[in-house]
């Protein structure tokens, strides 16, 4: 029995010596452990190579530059209406036949449709019986005054024919200048005095070289003055017009539009058929006086268009720019991190050590932005992969 007790006793004892040995083993590993970790800097992210591959980290100098600021606003792609031309008919008729189609490229003077007018008729006949009257009478007035010199005839009635040549002239410029409202032109009358033919067949032509943008006729319909039958442009050039919001107008120089000022101001146009295709216009007209209901105010530029890319109606956005400002500290707005109210670039300290360094920023303009105070020329700053050195700075903070 006492051997027992003994052997027990031996026992427990190299139980509690094993225990007490594990607990100072844990302890022991404990601090080793967080021995292996430094503490964090406050505002210092540390990477490894492999960390800072993996996210991308691309560091550059802080530089001084030029930068200018822009504004985007809404506009609409429409033909130059110094180049554009709606042709109606000068008297109304029906139809004969139509030989432009619509989109069709056409030259100047080349026929578009050809109508039958009894109007144009009635008033080519009308003008060839004052041109008789007016013949008769002359005649008359030439024999009256020959007869008055002979004193077969009296004063009076020398006067009477005189003043029926008068009458017969005024009505012939009359009918004259109805043909011309109708549309005929000098060589048309002159022919109709020599040929004495009435033609009621109304051409309808083309003004200038250009582009059927639009057609509104067809065989056999009768037409009246105030339709208008075809849309002709010439959409080497074109205009994009735009309304500019009245808090918006201070960049737009107020001379830009101004052909004696020399003054270009720079405008690009963008337009979502051609992402990443940019096209440039000069102002040619700044408007003077705001929209009463929309306050804002008119814009318009010119653009050539010698592949026909910008289509008449096509939506557009017009960037315009500032006046550049040069030597100004730059960083681009992917350098830029953001929480809350606070604004900080991260700058290397060395291969692994980032700094979070806080900023005061000026104006942007989606690419770049000014530093006003935080940086120096020739910082290293991240410029791409900021995220994943501001993803480990906040983990650190939790």
């Amino acid at each position: 029995m006492l051997n027992l007790i003994s052997r027990f006793t031996q026992y427990g004892c190299l139980v509690m010596v094993m225990f007490s040995a594990g607990c100072n083993s844990a302890a022991e590993e404990s601090p080793g452990q967080h021995a292996t970790r430094k503490p964090h800097e406050t505002g210092i992210v540390t990477l490894t190579a492999e960390e800072i591959r993996s996210g991308s980290v691309v560091v550059e100098p802080a530089a001084r530059g030029e930068f200018k600021l822009h504004r985007d606003f809404p506009a609409t792609v429409v033909p130059d209406h110094h180049a554009t031309a709606d042709i109606t008919a000068l008297v109304r008729g029906r139809v004969v036949d139509v030989y432009a189609d619509l989109g069709q490229q056409v030259k100047g003077g080349d026929l578009l449709a050809m109508m039958y007018s009894s109007e144009l008729g009635m008033a080519q006949s009308a003008y060839l019986k004052a041109v008789a009257k007016l013949y008769v009478a002359e005649r008359a007035y030439e024999r009256a005054t020959m007869l008055l010199r002979e004193k077969v005839i009296g004063l009076a009635e020398s006067q009477r024919r005189q003043g029926e040549m008068l009458s017969l002239r005024a009505e012939k410029r009359e009918s004259e200048d109805r043909l011309r409202l109708l549309g005929m032109s000098e060589e048309q009358i002159a022919k109709l005095n020599k040929e004495q033919k009435i033609l009621s067949y109304v051409p309808i032509t083309a003004p200038f070289d250009g582009r059927v943008i639009t057609r509104n006729l067809t065989k056999g319909e009768v037409v009246e003055v105030t339709e208008k039958l075809f849309t002709v442009a010439d959409l080497s050039e074109v205009w994009v017009l735009a309304n500019i919001p009245e808090k918006d107008i201070t960049f737009i120089r107020a001379d830009a539009g101004s052909e004696k000022s020399g003054v270009e101001q720079l405008v690009e146009v963008l337009v979502t058929a051609y992402p990443g295709e940019v096209f440039h216009g000069k102002v040619t007209y700044v408007g003077d006086v705001l929209d009463v209901a929309t306050r804002t105010m008119n814009l318009r530029l010119e653009l050539p268009n010698p592949q026909r890319k910008l289509k008449p109606e096509m939506y557009a956005t017009i960037r315009v720019y500032s006046l550049p400002e040069h030597g100004v500290l730059i960083v681009p707005e992917a350098a830029v991190q953001r929480e809350r109210d606070r604004r900080f670039v991260f700058v290397q300290r060395d291969a692994h050590t980032f700094e979070a360094r806080d900023v005061k920023l000026g104006d942007g303009n989606g690419e770049v932005v000014k530093v006003l105070d935080g940086l120096q020329e020739g910082d290293p700053v991240v410029v791409k992969g900021a995220y994943v050195l501001k993803s480990e700075l906040l983990s650190d903070q939790i």
